[in-house]
């Protein structure tokens, strides 16, 4: 007879023990050594940013990347697995602003920029050893002693480098655009940051009657989702095409679209009927006056077919400052540009609502209405709006000078390239990551903020601008050098135009951070200034896996630098991870702080 001999598993020293034998032994460094001269299989590591806590959405992630590769040196590839730090951007600016205590953009001039420069690198570092840490204990091997990290002057060279290749195809310009923008972070977003973090909201839409000049009670109804921006109409808008009516109901008459008369009225008298293009240049009274003297012709009816009879009226209220159809339809008719809201999203003190926040003026504006029986209708309605995806405020929707990459320019090849990737889950081809890039718009490419890549543009008042690619280029053109290649150094040197003979100084804005870690491929090596054969080798990655939200992210930002750059896909295969959410079916976020740590798991 057997004697029966009880054992006792014990998981998590069994893991802990497998740890210690890789350590003890190198284990990571000899599989690596062992398959040098194999054949490669190319990973790329999405950089985090280690100011921030890694949450179990992380260990999933890094799971996820491990067991590919691992595979992959099991059949003899050699697989060489960099890690990366994304150190750069908006992420690390609040969370710096949060230490100190401030609530805006002023607040950092008044500290200094160098001292807030200084405080962002080392934050970027807070949470290093936690991030190591857990890809330890998780059994992640990855190059933790070389890695990539997006503040060293070598990167930066590169991605200047990047940016003049684009100036230099044509597909850098600057402009003013009505943009997303945040006015507590006090920057735009691009597209693809936009499509982060949209929140079903309930918001008051109201119907306004604007009195038609020189006519006693006859107004012209507008419906607006947006009561805040009607301080600054100078115009409103019908389409030319569409059948439109004027009404008497009591002793007021109304022009408004024919096919939308009922939605609003029950008993009323056509007077007369009319194409939106008969009424064209027809003027009414403003809403409101500000201090402001306007220097071009306004208050009247434009004409354009992008207004439709979905819903509303049929009539548009213009506001060319805060929308972009506003800003095609005013540039046409040669409307002022009326912006009475400032970068902070408050009122200027020319207007009414001095100083008054946009989203609590909507209350103002209506009661103000209200009171001058201006006010036809109030209604509720509920939709998605854009909130930033970092600080979570509503955005607005802005005038400001901005640069852009033309990626419209280049969407076929976009969408060609990405019908090369494995995706999985292969949805993604043509549902998440397909749509996207069929609908792509101009990358906004500059943020008005402090730490980040410079914008290696240097302008001229006569209009000519000169983009730097390297280091060596910029101490030919100033004969200068300087610390570092950040701000506010950088900001200190001055070019000669070429055109001109003036002065030229740096475009003040940084690069936004999504461009960093889309040039990872080639700047993590400092290419094209270095390791040119080794940029070859490693390009494109055969793997790279992250969460399905970088569809907007990382997913898009390395797709649209490497077919602007080279041509071609920057992966081949990419695993597109679920979220994981908290108990309330909210993605897990280090901004929202509903994260769990994997220590608590």
């Amino acid at each position: 007879m057997f004697k029966k001999v009880e054992t006792k598993l014990d998981f998590v020293q069994d893991e802990l023990d497998t740890i210690k034998f890789w350590e003890d032994k190198d284990i990571f460094k000899k599989c690596l050594d062992n398959t040098k001269r194999n054949k490669e299989y190319v990973f790329y590591d999405g950089p985090p940013t280690a100011n921030g806590k890694p949450h179990i959405g992380h260990v999933l992630t890094r799971t996820v990347k491990d067991v590919i590769p691992r595979y992959k040196t099991m059949k003899g590839f050699h697989v060489q697995r960099k890690a990366g730090w994304d150190t750069h951007g908006l992420p690390v600016e609040l969370e710096v602003e949060k230490e100190l205590g401030f609530t805006n953009k002023d607040d950092i001039l008044k500290y200094g920029i160098v001292p807030f420069i200084e405080k962002c690198k080392v934050s970027v570092w807070k949470y290093k050893n936690e991030w190591e840490q857990m890809s330890k204990r998780v059994g992640y091997w990855v190059d933790f002693e070389r890695p990539y990290i997006t503040y060293t002057d070598d990167y930066i060279e590169s991605i200047w480098w990047a940016f003049k290749k684009i100036d230099e195809k044509g597909l850098l310009y600057d402009g003013f655009k009505i943009l997303p923008y945040c006015p507590r972070c006090g920057t735009s977003l691009s597209s693809h940051e936009v499509d982060q973090n949209y929140k079903t909201v309930k918001e008051v839409s109201i119907f306004v009657k604007f009195k038609v000049k020189n006519e006693k009670d006859s107004f012209i109804l507008a419906w607006t989702t947006t009561p805040w921006t009607l301080p600054s109409n100078v115009a409103l808008c019908v389409n030319p095409k569409n059948d439109y009516v004027q009404i008497k109901v009591g002793e007021e008459k109304y022009i408004l679209a024919e096919n939308l008369v009922a939605t609003l009225f029950e008993k009323y008298e056509v007077i007369k009927k009319f194409k939106g293009k008969d009424i064209e240049y027809l003027e009414y009274e403003p809403l409101f006056v500000s201090k402001i003297k306007l220097k071009q012709k306004a208050f009247y009816i434009t004409c354009d077919e992008y207004v439709t009879l979905d819903s509303g009226t049929g009539v548009v209220h213009l506001a060319p400052a805060f929308g972009e159809d506003d800003a095609k339809v005013g540039s046409k008719y040669n409307l002022p540009f009326l912006q009475l809201v400032n970068s902070k999203g408050e009122f200027v003190k020319e207007s009414e609502f001095a100083d008054m926040p946009v989203k609590k003026a909507n209350v103002a504006v209506i009661e103000n209405l209200k009171s001058r029986n201006l006010l036809f209708k109030e209604l509720m309605f509920e939709h998605n709006y854009p909130h930033c995806w970092r600080c979570d405020t509503p955005l607005i929707y802005y005038a400001n000078k901005s640069w852009f990459v033309k990626m419209s320019a280049v969407k076929d090849n976009l969408v060609a390239n990405n019908q090369k990737v494995n995706w999985l889950p292969p949805a993604f081809k043509n549902g998440r990551m397909g749509n996207f890039l069929e609908n792509v718009k101009d990358w906004c490419i500059s943020r008005n903020r402090y730490w980040g890549t410079p914008l290696p543009v240097w302008k001229c008042e006569c209009g000519h601008h000169h983009v730097v690619g390297s280091k060596k280029e910029l101490f030919e053109l100033t004969q200068k050098t300087i610390p570092e290649l950040h701000k506010p150094y950088i900001d200190e040197l001055q070019i000669v135009c070429e055109k001109c003979g003036k002065l030229m100084s740096r475009e003040p804005e940084v690069i936004d951070c999504w461009f960093d870690s889309g040039s990872m491929p080639f700047a993590q090596l400092h290419y094209p200034f270095e390791n040119k054969k080794e940029f070859k080798k490693l390009f494109p990655a055969d793997f790279i896996s992250e969460g399905s939200d970088q569809s907007r992210g990382w997913f898009y930002s390395l797709q649209a630098l490497s077919t602007v750059l080279f041509g071609t896909t920057p992966y081949k295969s990419c695993i597109a991870l679920g979220l994981i959410n908290d108990k309330n079916g909210i993605k897990m976020s280090k901004h929202l702080g509903n994260v769990i740590t994997p220590n608590e798991m």
